[in-house]
């Protein structure tokens, strides 16, 4: 399969995904996000220009917001102050990458749901539940819960991660930092929830990355992004349906009406879908970061 080329070919590779570049630094990692876009498992033989630049806007604003109720992975996003090795990249890498200290990632993710959407909603309707747990009947499309749940998932290195029952995990997993960071997760999410809510955004459900960091657990990798989460505009919630969305929805909406088989390589997209899909990662990165309320 044919990968976009690295950004900084000329850099240590610490981990290449979809849409973000990883370069190893010994105990530290310069995380870079692209302009590239995944729809469907697949990268997409195109660019979003500026996608990579907003979406870390985002999360270093999170990372700053929650930085006194738990330590982050963050070191610097001042480009001046990276490694002198990435300073012939620092025009491509000002505003799209983050100096981060390497951690020991925690090999589950952290998925808070406030809303009934998504594999959540596949899940519920098959079963009456949502990772195990047992919600009221008749629930509809985005439904808002009674309380967020904290729905945990696998990591998988391959593919798809795995939705996993809390119970399940603590099998698997110490269930005393089970405890930890689900508590650490729902105070987080709700705290976001209730921010964003005020900026006419709901944000249905999120995903954490937890890593030990000299025995301490710290939040890492990116934050209440339109990537890792669901933001819904406010003014246009109507449980019971699909909800618009500030995620790359836009961009899945259009490849759903090509004959499209959903394997690489994927169709380039429109001028008009990249523009759209760039202006609604903007608004959401506009309203959150615009004047204190």
């Amino acid at each position: 399969m044919n990968q976009p080329a690295l950004l900084c070919p000329d850099l240590k590779l610490y981990r290449k995904g979809k849409v973000r570049e990883v370069y190893d630094f010994g105990k530290q990692l310069l995380m870079v996000a692209t302009d590239n876009i995944s729809a469907f498992d697949v990268v997409l033989p195109c660019l979003i220009p500026g996608k990579g630049q907003v979406l870390t806007q985002i999360s270093n604003f999170w990372f700053e917001r929650y930085k006194t109720q738990i330590k982050n992975h963050m070191v610097t996003a001042e480009v001046e102050e990276f490694p002198q090795e990435c300073q012939k990249y620092k025009d491509i890498l000002r505003g799209r990458a983050v100096l981060v200290t390497k951690t020991e990632m925690i090999q589950f993710e952290s998925i808070v749901r406030g809303y009934l959407s998504g594999s959540g909603y596949k899940d519920y309707k098959a079963t009456g539940k949502v990772c195990g747990i047992e919600l009221p009947k008749g629930l509809t499309d985005s439904a808002k819960l009674e309380e967020p749940l904290f729905t945990p998932s696998t990591k998988a290195h391959e593919g798809h991660d795995i939705n996993i029952s809390e119970a399940e995990l603590k099998t698997q997993v110490d269930p005393k930092l089970v405890d930890l960071v689900k508590e650490k997760s729902l105070a987080l999410y709700k705290d976001a929830r209730d921010y964003a809510a005020k900026r006419g955004i709901i944000i249905a459900d999120t995903k954490f990355e937890f890593g030990y960091l000299d025995g301490e657990v710290i939040l890492i990798d990116e934050v209440l992004t339109p990537d890792s989460s669901r933001f819904w505009p406010a003014n246009d919630y109507q449980p019971g349906r699909a909800q618009k969305s500030y995620d790359k929805q836009i961009i899945r909406d259009y490849l759903e009406t090509l004959d499209w088989n959903k394997q690489y390589p994927g169709p380039s997209l429109p001028q008009s879908v990249i523009e759209h899909s760039l202006a609604r990662y903007q608004e959401v990165c506009d309203k959150l970061k615009g004047p204190a309320l």
